[in-house]
């Protein structure tokens, strides 16, 4: 079966960093594109970061670009999502996401950014 799992998340202060993990198993991973969403509470979920299934196209939100990278390790079946210069307004639930036939989302890891 199709499983997505992030790791990764933290407490960490404005300004730190982080980086993140999704594992993904059940689908041959290096055919598919990957993104990283993140949902704060009372906000709707958005992407923040995609990657094309070899890694020679990534996409990131505006409020992150500059500061955060996308990339993967086909051999590893591994998704990362470095996060670099945090702000306290990319605290969220990061979430793994796969379009397959059908959408799959992974558990989350949660990023909390506070002073």
């Amino acid at each position: 079966q199709v499983q997505l799992v992030e790791s990764g998340g933290g407490l960490v202060q404005p300004g730190g960093s982080l980086k993140l993990a999704c594992a993904a198993s059940g689908f041959t991973f290096r055919n598919y594109a990957m993104s990283w969403y993140r949902q704060a509470p009372g906000k709707e979920r958005e992407s923040v970061a995609y990657i094309s299934s070899t890694g020679g196209t990534t996409n990131y939100v505006d409020s992150v670009k500059g500061r955060f990278t996308i990339s993967r390790d086909n051999a590893k079946n591994t998704v990362y999502l470095q996060m670099n210069s945090l702000k306290p307004e990319d605290t969220g639930m990061y979430y793994c996401n796969v379009r397959l036939t059908l959408s799959y989302w992974g558990q989350g890891t949660q990023v909390t950014v506070s002073s």
